[in-house]
């Protein structure tokens, strides 16, 4: 899972980025997009409640948490540079060495990450930050813009309001049975009180990955719906709001992979998301237009793989059953729901792009392979074979305890889609995740 993701919006005029469009036309008009409003909050009504609660997670924080383990301990995880940074205003920039390509001109460069707007008192995991885009625009004459911005997410602006952390995290408020407990009936009270309404305005952080879908621009976290975002020309950033695409029906579990897949030719984007009932897994398309389609729920998914990213080639999904799965039964042990279960094998899923039904979907087992991300995928042999760059945890293990001990490394991955047959190839022995390539060769065969 990552810790960073980041983007490129480019100048059309240069041959090797024709996909991407002048920063000028990422920029859509907010009254094209349906916005779900993040700003209703109850808390500023109850300041004495507030207050109480606040009193009472202290008290979890002083006198129930156990010794916090490394991975969720904000002393170790929020340190050297990991540690949470300001806000910046947009900010001219000088060149110290070398000379700026002429094709940046006109578009930009963004980041995401997680940087907690407070620092929690208690237990925070590395994934627990809040979204902020780090943005340069190469749009002014006097050279290139910096920008840092948090991404104004529901959970954001509640928290702003109320001064202190107050939404749960499925990687670190679950810290020993009494400490579990009584966040638990924390949350509950909270939401009972409407100090903050998850269900009707999600609790993402949107802190994992930008995409450009439908000429639009981004932020996504797999927990909640994306957040639109908006760069204006003098390098600012602004948060739209909660998109769902237009979609006719609303989306029953309000999330959709940080992952979505882009091709280049046709303009769609393909999505999917998790539940934690069935069906576990659901595929989806988002037009060139930036509609949703209709919904291909996956019946065949066994468990609640908290399946991270997936690939995409001319004619096929490629669906990653990985043994990183979401068991609420482990919250009542006083343990994360997030786990790792050794006993699970992983399997891979290939399905028609366009299949309106799971019956054309092909499970392939793969002992050892957990698919983190995948670089890219396409097709050789006239689609009889699929061919994914993937990288894939040396240690599982360690993918949600300790992320600087799992050593991902890249393989390729070949599959005969008629044999039902995979085969791994290790491409180096050095730890490396989260390749990148140019993005117009997306689902094409690339070096």
């Amino acid at each position: 899972m990552d810790t960073i993701s980041s983007s490129f919006a480019l100048n059309p005029h240069n041959s090797l980025f024709s996909t991407f469009s002048p920063l000028k036309k990422l920029i859509p008009h907010t009254k094209k997009l349906t916005l779900k409003n993040p700003f209703i909050t109850s808390s500023q009504k109850r300041p004495l409640l507030a207050t109480f609660f606040k009193s009472i997670d202290d008290f979890v924080c002083t006198f129930l948490d156990p010794p916090l383990r490394p991975s969720i301990d904000p002393k170790h995880v929020l340190s050297g540079n990991f540690a949470p940074v300001d806000e910046l205003p947009p900010t001219a920039c000088d060149v110290v060495e070398g000379s700026l390509p002429p094709c940046l001109h006109g578009g930009a460069y963004i980041r995401n990450g997680p940087n907690p707007h407070f620092v929690p008192r208690g237990p925070h995991h590395l994934f627990d930050g809040d979204g902020m885009l780090h943005v340069i625009t190469f749009t002014s004459p006097d050279g290139p813009i910096f920008c840092s911005r948090y991404i104004k997410t529901y959970k954001y602006t509640v928290e702003q309001k109320t001064g202190h952390p107050i939404f749960p995290s499925v990687f670190s408020s679950f810290n020993r049975l009494a400490a579990s407990i009584s966040r638990g009936l924390i949350i509950f009270a909270r939401v009972l009180t409407r100090q903050f309404d998850p269900v009707a305005n999600g609790f993402g952080l949107a802190n994992i990955n930008v995409a450009l879908i439908g000429g639009r621009l981004f932020a996504l976290g797999e927990s909640d719906l994306p957040y639109a975002m908006k760069v204006t020309p003098g390098g600012d950033v602004i948060t739209l709001g909660r998109h769902d695409f237009f979609s006719d029906k609303p989306f029953l579990n309000m999330n959709m992979t940080a992952h979505p897949k882009m091709d280049p030719q046709t303009g769609e984007a393909f999505s999917f998301r998790y539940h934690v009932i069935p069906p576990l897994l659901t595929i989806f398309k988002i037009d060139a237009n930036g509609k949703k389609q209709p919904d291909v729920p996956i019946f065949s998914m066994k468990s609640t793989s908290l399946s991270h990213d997936f690939a995409l080639t001319r004619n096929y999904v490629i669906i990653p059953d990985m043994q990183i799965v979401m068991d609420f039964t482990e919250v009542v042990k006083g343990r994360s729901p997030a786990r790792v279960d050794l006993d699970k094998v992983p399997r891979v899923g290939v399905i028609p792009r366009y299949a309106e039904d799971e019956s054309e979907l092909v499970w392939i087992e793969a002992r050892g392979l957990n698919v983190v991300h995948c670089t890219n995928a396409w097709e050789e042999d006239d689609g009889e074979t699929v061919v994914m760059v993937v990288s894939n945890p040396s240690s599982i293990e360690q993918a949600l305890e300790g992320l600087d001990l799992a050593c991902p490394k890249m393989e390729k991955i070949i599959i005969n889609v008629k044999d039902k047959t995979l085969h791994r190839h290790l491409l180096s022995d050095e730890v490396l995740d989260m390749g990148i390539i140019n993005p117009t060769y997306s689902g094409r065969k690339c070096r």
